[in-house]
């Protein structure tokens, strides 16, 4: 019962995933109408910087990718790690709104490291 529930949620997860750095690189999604003016301008503030969206877009589809298939879940949870650190830091720093939606992710990536230590376990020696 645990694997088909991690495996539910790491699908929805890697969707996710991809579907946000699809729409990095594509911008297929409007933005929201109703987004407070700090969101609004930290987006502005990465658009500015002409490479980090399509960088965190392309991290966000491997990422995502590996991480819907149990055996390179380890590999794809570690490598999506840094950008769920930056959308909890967006989600507490800069706006609250979405934060109950990113821990949820947060946690789901934080189960999926905890789940693979052993596949870890030769980075630290």
């Amino acid at each position: 019962m645990k694997n088909k529930i991690l495996f539910g949620l790491s699908l929805i997860f890697g969707l996710m995933m991809l579907n946000a750095g699809l729409d990095k690189l594509f911008h297929y999604m409007p933005m929201p109408e109703n987004m407070p003016e700090s969101l609004t301008n930290a987006f502005k503030a990465f658009s500015d910087i002409g490479w980090l969206l399509p960088l965190v877009g392309i991290v966000e589809i491997i990422g995502g990718i590996l991480f819907i298939f149990p055996k390179t879940r380890a590999l794809g949870a570690i490598i999506i790690f840094p950008v769920m650190v930056g959308i909890m830091l967006t989600n507490t720093v800069t706006d609250m709104s979405g934060f109950p939606i990113a821990l949820a992710f947060f946690l789901v990536n934080l189960w999926a490291i905890y789940d693979n230590k052993e596949k870890y376990s030769i980075l630290v020696g």
